[in-house]
């Protein structure tokens, strides 16, 4: 609850701060015009000013408009159009290019307050001087400050997105750690499940046999029983533990484990056990990687621990076949004489045990060859060929071994693999080259976006100034050589006779007249038959200036007089 008064209390705080800020230039606005109204110059904006900043948190839009509704004010004062609003302007469409995301909507705004503030000249009939400071001053307060805010939005987001990648970095690498730890757990299920699981099915049926044997008394082969019954329980257990800490399907099992001892020892243990197994091998044994020799023989040592299980008085055949680029295993156990299971992979489909026959066919599809295993002629089949290199063409991302140790692994760096759908990318950028096929994650391609907006509204910063200037500022120019071309010195003005024709007075004359008098200068009266021009008495390009009026009856002066600005 304590936070949420906090977190609460933050926009108040720097909605105050703003509002006071913006009513301390207000306020020096208002001092420095002297003989301004108390209640329509200084309370009315400052009213104004504590509805429009609350707004330009909720409604930006809205609050921008009503501040130019106080530069809309000033357009109409007689002195001049400059005031402090100007600065109320600017930070309020600074907040709108800030906190709003979209641009159609805000440039709406921008564009109607703009076109407001033409069309107030044009109804008050402004002076040229007005016109200028509307065309220039105040869309520059409207444009430019908007455009800033956007910048700002932009690395806001651009870093906020950063730091959400990095977020989601770490949160992924602690993924990765428990995805490594889980794999080790499947591990020691495999190797306990392989390996300890083939010893202690040999030592049931080690018991099983010495149970027949005429020496033994009654105690002996009772105790062989309870033995017997023992190891049976031994791998429920067994088989229990593997299925807690087997990993789920579709986990990758991509850890290699060291081969305890080649096939041929395998094959040895079994027959030294008691188990009726006949192995041959044919043609030359060629170079074969370490992954595919612990392949080999993991399917030759769950082939000899399931024919035990399911037919243990059944002979079992074992065959390995070389070819030139692949090798052959076949197991075939005979069917049970007494009307037993003959299909060992049916009662492995279902159970806590439903695991061998389905990792072996895992591993040796990972390892590019192919496995089948189902009741054939003769018996239960499992045939395997297996590639003489591993070429791991059903997984992506899995490096290929290295030479090192003697699984292909090097020695000091075993560790979980990684695949390329949980190992950690780099940020790709716009600029990288990334391979054909490769997955780019979805932090990255949002970083990227954010990224590619920033650089866009940075660019449309530095180009808009520029484009406006190249619009504004030839007219500004143009209007303030105008101004400044027109101007007749009070000291040249005294100097001017009437009666003396215009080839005399020429030299005292600027070069051209001023073309833009007030209605009230036009209206003015003036003798019958004459043409009069006007000339400013001074070059103040936002001010009103007193106008020299210089009526000529042909080429001859007849009148001069002096139009005074209309000042408050």
């Amino acid at each position: 609850m304590l936070h949420t008064r906090i977190t609460s209390a933050r926009p108040v705080c720097g909605d105050v701060a703003l509002w006071g800020a913006l009513a301390a230039a207000t306020g020096f606005g208002f001092w420095d015009a002297g003989s301004a109204s108390l209640v329509l110059d200084l309370f009315l904006p400052l009213a104004v000013l504590a509805v429009a900043v609350p707004w330009s948190r909720r409604r930006p839009g809205a609050a921008v408009v009503l501040v130019n509704g106080l530069c809309v004010w000033g357009l109409s004062d007689s002195a001049t159009p400059g005031n402090a609003h100007v600065l109320s302007l600017v930070a309020v469409s600074c907040l709108l290019g800030a906190r709003v995301a979209a641009a159609w909507r805000p440039l709406l705004v921008l564009v109607g307050c703009a076109a407001v503030d033409l069309a107030t000249c044009a109804v008050l009939r402004t002076p040229p001087v007005w016109w200028f400071y509307a065309m220039t001053v105040l869309p520059a307060a409207l444009l430019l400050p908007w455009l800033a805010g956007r910048h700002w939005r932009g690395r806001r987001e651009l870093v906020r997105e950063g730091w959400r990648l990095a977020r989601s970095l770490e949160e992924r690498q602690h993924l990765v750690a428990e995805r490594a730890r889980l794999t080790e757990r499947a591990d020691i299920a495999a190797d306990m499940h392989d390996s300890l699981g083939h010893a202690l099915s040999l030592v049931a049926l080690r018991a099983g046999a010495l149970e027949l044997s005429p020496d033994l008394t009654d105690r002996d082969r009772a105790d062989l029983v309870e033995l017997r019954r023992t190891i049976a329980d031994a791998v429920e257990q067994l088989r229990e533990t593997v299925a807690v800490l087997h990993d789920p399907p579709g986990t990758d099992k991509d850890a290699v484990l060291p081969v305890n001892g080649t096939v041929e020892d395998l094959l040895s243990r079994a027959a030294a056990s008691g188990v009726p197994v006949q192995w041959e091998r044919r043609g030359a044994v060629p170079e074969m990687s370490p992954l595919v020799e612990r392949g080999m023989h993991r399917v030759v040592q769950e082939a000899l621990t399931n024919a035990v299980k399911h037919a243990p008085d059944c002979s079992i055949r074992v065959r390995i076949t070389h070819e030139p680029d692949r090798t052959g295993v076949s197991v075939v156990n005979a069917a049970p004489p007494g009307g037993g299971p003959s299909q060992p992979g049916e009662s492995l489909a279902s159970g806590v045990g439903g695991r061998g026959l389905t990792g072996l066919r895992e591993r040796v599809t990972v390892l590019g060859g192919s496995m089948r295993a189902g009741p054939g002629e003769g018996g239960f089949h499992v045939t395997a060929v297996f590639p003489h290199q591993a070429t791991a063409i059903a997984r992506r991302g899995t490096p290929a071994p290295e030479p090192g140790s003697a699984d292909g692994t090097p020695v000091g760096t075993r560790g979980p693999a990684f695949t390329s759908e949980s190992a950690p990318h780099p940020d790709p950028g716009p600029e990288t080259d990334t391979a054909p096929g490769t997955v780019v994650p979805e932090s990255a391609k949002r970083l990227a976006s954010v990224r590619s907006d920033a650089r866009r509204r940075s660019a449309v910063a530095l180009v808009a100034p520029v484009v406006a200037a190249v619009f504004f500022v030839p007219s500004a120019f143009y209007l303030a050589w105008q101004l400044t071309t027109s101007v007749l010195p009070p000291s040249r003005f005294e100097e001017l006779t009437t009666g003396r024709p215009r080839a005399e007075l020429a030299p005292l004359l600027p070069a051209r007249a001023y073309p833009y008098p007030s209605d009230q200068a036009r209206s003015a009266s003036r003798p019958p038959g004459t043409r009069c021009e006007f000339y400013r008495s001074g070059r103040d390009l936002l001010d009103e200036v007193d106008l020299y009026r210089l009526c000529w009856s042909g080429n001859t002066l007849l009148t001069k007089d002096i139009v005074p600005a209309r000042r408050p």
